[in-house]
């Protein structure tokens, strides 16, 4: 479910209905009052961690309060803080850029994804405290998280103080799902040693990346208002930004966790559609056989339907895809990372001269013992049992940094 484009004529009728609020749109505005850190930070005691100071500022355009104001200008504004240095994560400031794309630094605004992947020292000189705020999508390979981590690092080693504007975990803050990233297997999609999907907000998994890294940083979170972990995005009454390109609503962001592994195959994943991540397919695949064969599995909470397309960009550009649309039926029971490998298991079944799995996979997934026994022809049950253990220590250590109920 996601917010939906608004059409004249819809009411929403006030508590015990006495009054009515005219919206546009087929459903109305979630009735959640989630306040975020940004809409916060001025109240005490936060106002007076930025007082007098000169704030290096890590953000991009998802760094918007409740009313649409950018926190760039609403710290600007003020007449006792000077912005000194601005920030950016992959995709740039404005979140133009392509996944991966290089960006370079301007006069304005510090790349860290382009030359640096962390602030340098010169950036850093002469600020008084560092602000982070960006809105992720609660996946361990979403690269803002790794930004996060290299500023808590950066922030612990110069030393300079650091306040997290906290946001929420989109995808509830109650689920984690996933293969754990294993040592040896650190890369920028995969900073940290996380499942695939961890449940945690911004700020709880800045205090548990600058604890369990032993990064020093002087870390302070400014905490969300009006949020529990059962909450979906689309229940906070937040506004949602797409965070990047090629993830437009929060209905991506649910499959993502699971279907961005397809990144790591000759599959396209929906790049250049307007469902990525939602459709899967090639040429070469047999969608039809492949949907029956998978509702036979009866996945909890998805249901399968062939869908040809032909991507505008990406992998397979121009060319007719037959592909699989990926539809989710109840997202609370939806498991996207053991829906991907029962999906991949049976594409392998169907086509095993034809898939291809990459090292790139190994990147995504934390590991290459997954990619092997796909390619072996493993049973997907059995793979996804093979992570349950580490996945269970995982939550039991995730519980100490939960701030919310």
């Amino acid at each position: 479910m996601r917010l939906e484009t608004f059409h004249k004529g819809f009411f929403i009728f006030c508590l015990l209905g006495c009054g009515a609020l005219l919206w546009t749109g087929a459903q109305p505005l979630p009735s959640g009052h989630t306040r975020t850190g940004a809409d916060r930070l001025l109240e005490e005691p936060y106002r007076s961690w930025i007082r007098g100071k000169r704030l290096g500022l890590i953000t991009n355009h998802t760094g918007l309060t409740r009313q649409f104001a950018s926190v760039v200008e609403v710290l600007e504004d003020l007449p006792d803080v000077q912005v000194a240095a601005l920030f950016a994560p992959e995709h740039g400031l404005h979140g133009q850029a392509q996944a991966g794309e290089r960006v370079e630094s301007t006069r304005r605004v510090f790349s860290l994804y382009g030359e640096h992947r962390s602030p340098t020292p010169e950036m850093l000189a002469d600020l008084d405290v560092l602000v982070y705020d960006i809105q992720d999508v609660g996946v361990r390979f979403y690269t803002f998280i790794s930004t996060l981590f290299e500023t808590l690092k950066a922030a612990g080693s110069q030393p300079i103080p650091i306040i997290v504007l906290d946001r929420p975990a989109p995808l509830n803050g109650s689920r984690v799902e996933g293969p754990m990233l294993e040592t040896g297997m650190e890369s920028f999609v995969g900073i940290f040693r996380l499942p695939v999907r961890y449940g945690l907000t911004v700020g709880e998994l800045a205090r548990l990346f600058n604890a369990q890294a032993q990064l020093g940083a002087d870390l302070k979170v400014v905490p969300l208002a009006g949020w529990t972990r059962d909450l979906w995005f689309d229940q906070t009454g937040l506004p949602w930004i797409p965070p990047s390109p090629n993830m437009p609503t929060l209905d991506t962001a649910t499959v993502y966790p699971g279907f961005c592994l397809v990144e790591g195959t000759n599959l396209s994943e929906g790049r250049g559609s307007t469902r990525p991540f939602e459709l899967v397919g090639a040429p070469w695949l047999d969608a039809d056989r492949l949907t029956v064969r998978l509702n036979q599995l009866q996945l909890p909470g998805v249901h399968f339907r062939p869908q040809a397309f032909t991507p505008t960009f990406s992998k397979h550009r121009g060319e007719n895809c037959n592909g699989v649309q990926v539809h989710v039926l109840d997202r609370n029971v939806f498991q996207p990372v053991e829906t991907v490998i029962h999906f991949l298991a049976e594409v392998r079944r169907l086509h095993p001269d034809q898939l291809q799995i990459s090292e790139s996979f190994d990147r995504l997934a934390g590991n290459r013992w997954i990619r092997r026994q796909l390619l072996e022809g493993r049973a997907a049950a059995k793979i996804v049992a093979a992570w349950q253990e580490d996945l269970a220590e995982f939550a039991r250590l995730r519980k100490q940094y939960l701030a919310y109920p």
